[in-house]
């Protein structure tokens, strides 16, 4: 309150309302006696106004009235001087009833007094705003509003939230160079209407007529929430005008809903799969991360720097970034010293399988949660590759685990990937070794772990999108492996923030699966592309099938056959239904029930230690788990990934494949075109 008053600003609105409150007074008493005060009540007039304006002003005060400018009044505002008027008020009347029970005042001076109170103070503050800003003054005086003659012809698609706050912001901003002829939208109750003075003309189907009818110059879409069905109708429709077309982005891409001008772009593809804004539950979360170590591994790559980003509003004690490109965790570390300062941020530079450095790591910093995103993805590479597969996908993660377990850190999450499901690839086989490891730790030891398993993520590193839109850029050809190629897509930020929402409600030894949407014929999105770039496909730029490559499937799944989901408390998260089986049977659980504690307590109620489980340096068993991941235990696994490494270390893909299918029964090569190169030089 004393910076308030301190300020130049707030003298000069305590001189204005005084006068308003005053005047709103007396005019209070001039309207009851019809213009002509009696001289016994207009005493009544002078005797209280000396105490009535400073009360009324307190009140102002206390409601916050002077903390705002006057050029952005809002609701908000408006709020809080009802409240300023209401209150008066009654301490007035309370005050004439209690001293002189109203005598020689008129009750009905006291109602008038409030709304004009109200509509004086209020009023002052709007107009003010509409003087203010600039393009409001068409309001009051439209030959003084904003209209720039080399200004674009804007039509705006959408007349809801986001049409709104884009219009509002068109209107407000002077640098903008648009002029906006009108807006389009299917609800019939909005034709004719107006927002912010501009008319809602017609629905998407007259889109072509009135772009003609009124000469525009661009098309900007403004639906904040719509289907892929949807977006791709209205973008279809947009783009059968022959005009540009810009989108402002969903509001789950910006901070806090908020649509801006500045934030108008190109139409992303992204934009056509119509994904929803993640709801996340942030007290949750924050539970988990705020005032923690945290360490990303893969902190460089596409989900782990996100990861990092997203990480940063939980403000965690500090944050370890662990990648192996040099470059990329410099970049990084650049990024996040200009943008983040108050983040206590570690970049290291090494790789996850070296074991003298990773415990160095984790003896100095004692991290509390980790988030493991690093791993070998591309699968033609680890079909030609299938050492390095091994090496730093099952070593790597084996090595993390292992040190997570003997620090005792509180949850680490893996991050997987739809093509452990059934696996034809090496990248897939070592990704599901990946997930039964963090199980199995889980299982036997009571591990805090957890994986997040989900399909192909938009603009990620070598992802199909980058390549088209090269591709296009060259003029052709696009290529596609095979026409009935389908994936599942979501975009980074999305994926990123569903793991951390996955790391709050997992206890530990769940896979969960994030909700994918439908999945996405490879070569319908090339020709959209293709479109969204103005050419024609087929005709301008060639789309050509080169041919499946090494360990490639035409359909990626989520599950396998007989594993089963069940919805958890996040309705864009699943969890493995085969978790909750085990507890159901070995437990005590029933159907439905919110997993709680970890793993190893389901499988006997002594606990880990009585049933000689697995501790560092040890070996031991459960049947339980072991039935449900093949009969492995992590005794068994371990020796599995010893002969992986010799077989790796002899660059002997042959026998890795075939180490692998005895880990994972389910793992089918596809092609032998990579076992070309299966024995290294």
């Amino acid at each position: 309150m004393l910076k308030t008053i301190t300020r130049r600003n707030f003298w000069v609105m305590i001189c204005a309302d005084t006068l308003l409150i005053v005047l709103s007074f007396y005019f209070s008493y001039l309207i009851r006696f019809d213009g002509s005060i009696p001289p016994r009540y207009f005493s009544g007039f002078t005797d209280t106004v000396c105490w009535v304006v400073p009360l009324k002003l307190i009140c102002l005060l206390f409601f916050g009235a002077y903390k705002g400018m006057w050029r952005y009044t809002g609701i908000y505002d408006l709020e809080n001087l009802i409240k300023a008027c209401v209150v008066s008020s009654a301490v007035i009347v309370s005050v004439l009833v209690i001293t002189v029970r109203f005598a020689g005042f008129p009750r009905s001076v006291f109602i008038i007094d409030f709304l004009l109170t109200f509509l004086f103070i209020s009023g002052a503050r709007v107009v003010i705003r509409l003087f203010l800003i600039p393009g409001h003054t068409t309001y009051l005086i439209p030959f003084l509003g904003k209209t720039d003659p080399n200004g674009k012809k804007i039509l705006v698609v959408g007349a809801g939230s986001a049409g709104e706050k884009l219009l509002r912001e068109i209107r407000e901003n002077p640098e903008i160079e648009y002029n906006v002829v009108g807006c389009i939208d299917d609800d019939e109750a909005k034709h004719r209407q107006s927002i912010h003075g501009v008319t809602v003309l017609g629905s998407l189907d007259e889109i072509n007529e009135i772009s003609r009818v009124e000469d525009v110059d661009e098309i900007i879409i403004a639906i904040s929430a719509a289907s892929s069905s949807e977006m791709r109708r209205i973008v279809t429709a947009c783009e059968g005008t022959g005009l540009p077309c810009k989108t402002v982005p969903g509001i789950g891409e910006l901070i806090e809903g908020r649509v801006s001008v500045r934030a108008i772009r190109k139409i992303r593809y992204e934009d056509l799969l119509g994904r929803r804004q993640v709801r996340l539950n942030l007290g949750q979360i924050g539970k988990y991360l705020n005032g923690k170590r945290v360490m990303v591994t893969g902190g460089c790559g596409s989900i782990g720097s996100e990861l990092c980003r997203q990480l940063v509003r939980f403000k965690p004690r500090k944050l370890i970034v662990v990648d192996v490109n040099e470059s990329g965790l410099y970049d990084i570390e650049m990024d996040f010293r200009a943008r983040f300062v108050d983040i206590d941020m570690f970049p290291v530079l090494c790789p996850i399988q070296n074991g003298h450095v990773m415990s160095r790591l984790f003896e100095q910093e004692r991290p509390e949660v980790v988030f493991h995103a690093a791993a070998f993805k591309h699968v033609p590479m680890m079909e030609h590759h299938p050492w390095e597969a091994v090496f730093n996908n099952i070593v790597g993660t084996q090595s993390l685990l292992e040190l997570c377990y003997r620090y005792g850190v509180n949850r680490c999450v893996v991050v997987s990937t739809d093509k452990a499901v059934r696996p034809t690839n090496v990248m897939g086989a070592s990704k599901r070794v990946c997930e039964m490891l963090a199980q199995l730790y889980a299982l036997e030891l009571g591990a805090r772990n957890m994986c997040v398993r989900f399909g192909n993520v938009i603009y990620s590193a070598g992802s199909v999108v980058p390549l088209f839109r090269k591709q296009i850029e060259h003029g052709g050809p696009v290529t596609l492996t095979h026409k009935d190629v389908m994936r599942y897509f979501m975009t980074i930020p999305e994926a990123s923030q569903l793991i951390l929402q996955s790391g709050a409600i997992g206890q530990g030894g769940e896979i969960f699966i994030l909700k994918m949407g439908t999945p996405v014929r490879i070569a319908d999105m090339a020709r959209d592309l293709i479109r969204m770039s103005g050419f024609e496909p087929d005709r301008e730029i060639e789309v050509k099938e080169i041919g499946l490559r090494p360990g490639e499937k035409l359909i990626e799944e989520l599950i396998t056959e007989g594993e089963g989901i069940l919805e958890t408390e996040h309705s864009e998260i699943m969890v493995l239904k085969a978790q909750r089986a085990e507890r159901m049977a070995h437990g005590g659980g029933h159907p439905g029930e919110t997993l709680s504690g970890t793993l190893s307590e389901l499988f006997h109620p002594d606990g880990i230690e009585e049933r000689g489980f697995y501790r560092a340096g040890g070996g031991g068993n459960t049947e339980c788990g072991g039935q449900y991941l093949n009969g492995l235990t992590l005794k068994k696994m371990r020796k599995h990934i010893k002969r992986l490494v010799n077989y790796a270390e002899a660059g002997d893909g042959e026998k890795i494949r075939e180490e692998l299918r005895k880990i994972v029964p389910e793992y089918q090569p596809q092609s032998a075109e990579g076992r070309a190169h299966g024995k290294a030089g």
